[in-house]
């Protein structure tokens, strides 16, 4: 039975309530997840999030409704296919993403069902009877029978990532009490102050992000100093290169100035340079032995505090 008139326009009031108040969406798959798992989640992001579901249809002729005073929203649109629902957020968006996929629960193979990771049957004892040896023959699965029981004679693969689980491969996991799967909520798409993107940046370090930019830097530098166009970026390399340039026109001509004294000097004169940094460093510890001693007098003064050794 289809929701109300009444039901409708309040899931539109609330919809659009949220989108108002929030500048951050998660858009998540829930296919899989049960009713006492998403009770779990909505608990779990109380404080830091809110959880909205409801039918395709019904989100699409909302969304639609409010574009002509929310156009920024247009960019959900096309995202709201399949099992999904959404998370409204003004926190961390790390933290939430966290909180969201945290939860998950072990689930049984169920036949025709899309596995979402390979599945490996463990050499080793089933305890299972012989009688139920066919059930490994059909999957092509070496045993032999050990101490009355089934053992797997080597590790296997019976079921492949992205491939339907087949009846046989779900009777087998479910008689060795092997549940292979864990379903949960899982981030689609985010939509964050009018930008919308994949989870997948949320992954992307800080630090890479500076490595990024810095690379940007110097290669905006770069094109700016070979293309002789002055950028801010540019402008200190520039300053730089002048300040080379006029220098090694006054070293080879008679023209001076303050910056390029020094190096004249140095040039006239090394040697000057050279006596002169021996002398300084001797004489820094000669200064620091002085202290030491004053330092040792001080300590001897105080030590005895005007009385002798048999006062």
């Amino acid at each position: 039975m289809g929701a109300s008139r009444e039901q409708k326009a309040a899931y539109f009031d609330k919809l659009k309530e949220l989108l108002e108040q929030y500048p951050s969406i998660f858009i998540v798959n829930v296919d899989n997840v049960g009713s006492n798992q998403m009770h779990q989640i909505r608990v779990a992001l109380r404080g830091k999030g809110v959880v909205l579901m409801g039918k395709n249809t019904m989100v699409r002729r909302a969304l639609r409704s409010f574009l002509a005073e929310l156009p920024q929203f247009e960019k959900l649109l096309p995202h709201v296919k399949g099992n999904i629902g959404f998370v409204f957020t003004d926190s961390d968006l790390k933290e939430v993403r966290e909180v969201i996929v945290a939860n998950k629960v072990a689930a049984p193979a169920r036949a025709g069902a899309f596995a979402p990771l390979d599945v490996s049957i463990s050499a080793g004892n089933t305890g299972m009877e012989p009688g139920k040896t066919s059930f490994f023959q059909a999957l092509g699965i070496p045993t032999k029978i050990a101490r009355g029981t089934i053992e797997i004679v080597s590790d296997v693969k019976v079921v492949t990532a992205g491939t339907r689980v087949g009846t046989s491969e779900a009777t087998l996991l479910n008689m060795l009490n092997i549940s292979p799967f864990t379903y949960g909520m899982t981030v689609v798409q985010i939509y964050d102050s009018g930008n919308s993107f994949s989870p997948d940046v949320l992954d992307v370090d800080e630090s890479e992000l500076v490595d990024r930019f810095m690379s940007g830097i110097k290669t905006i530098a770069a094109i700016s100093l070979a293309l002789k166009y002055p950028t801010i970026v540019s402008v200190m390399h520039s300053l730089i290169n002048t300040y080379k340039n006029v220098l090694a026109v006054s070293l080879a001509t008679e023209y001076t100035f303050e910056g390029s004294e020094k190096v004249k000097e140095f040039l006239a004169n090394p040697d000057a340079f050279v006596s002169a940094a021996p002398a300084a460093a001797e004489a820094a510890p000669a200064a620091e032995t002085k202290a030491e001693e004053k330092e040792e007098e001080k300590e001897e003064s105080d030590d005895d505090m005007g009385f002798g050794l048999f006062d």
